[in-house]
């Protein structure tokens, strides 16, 4: 097994200007491709809580049976909100923003911890500023058809998208997509390499021949040019007369 382990070692080492060249070929690619072509998204956010508005029994404190209501009632309403009744209603509300329910409804995502009582509803567009638009106008469409829907009012707006609040980008950035360019330009690379190699059915070395079980009876080595010694014009001559007085002998 570690002997297969080297052999593996040793034939990706003996080309590794592929895995070079690939990659240095498609990440640049993915680069320059996604520096001229990256379009960002933003995303905004508000916060809605689920809690009873009033009580009847006119006393004070938490009502521990009504709150595992509430957060019971949390998964039906995650449906409401990007239910068609809610959104159609601002579409009609919001003109211009978005095409449809469908194109409306994939930009919209509704989240919430499991033991809380606050939603989190995130809209994301290209304009950070029509993120902002949706995402408060969801909101409030949301609130206001409650109270319709289910004949309770317990929703109320905690915290809306702001304007003023930095813009939040969060396409996948330049070094993201060239992380992910490398890691696939490595399989690419490998792959390219054992199919090469697996093709490749000559013989290189003494190593090649004896895997086919036969004896070698004689391996010719290179000749350096530091080898072939005196300063003739004529290395390659000089050389042949050196092979050539070893056979006479």
């Amino acid at each position: 097994m570690e002997s297969e382990m080297i052999e593996y070692f040793r034939i990706l080492w003996k080309r590794v200007w592929v895995i070079v060249i690939v990659t240095v070929l498609l990440c640049g690619a993915t680069g320059v491709y996604s520096f001229l072509k990256d379009i960002p998204i933003y995303q905004a956010s508000s916060k809605l809580i689920v809690n009873t508005s009033d009580r009847q029994d006119g006393k004070t404190g938490l009502d521990f049976n009504q709150i595992s209501s509430n957060l019971l009632l949390i998964e039906t309403y995650k449906e409401i909100i990007t239910a068609r009744t809610i959104l159609e209603k601002v579409i009609a509300e919001n003109p211009g923003l978005v095409k449809d329910t469908n194109e409306l409804s994939s930009k919209i995502s509704v989240g919430s911890s499991s033991r809380s009582q606050v939603m989190s509803i995130t809209v994301k567009d290209e304009s950070y500023t029509k993120a902002v638009q949706l995402v408060n106008a969801v909101s409030e469409v949301f609130q206001r058809e409650t109270p319709n829907i289910m004949s309770v009012n317990n929703v109320t707006i905690l915290t809306k998208a702001d304007m003023l609040d930095p813009a939040v980008k969060v396409s996948s950035g330049i070094m993201f997509k060239v992380v992910i360019a490398f890691v696939l330009a490595l399989m690419i690379s490998i792959v390219l390499i054992f199919v090469w190699e697996y093709m490749d059915d000559t013989f290189k070395s003494e190593r090649d021949v004896s895997r086919l079980g036969v004896p070698t009876l004689a391996v010719i080595s290179h000749i350096k040019r530091s080898d072939w010694g005196g300063k003739s014009k004529h290395p390659k001559k000089q050389v042949g007369d050196k092979l050539q007085i070893g056979i006479n002998q």
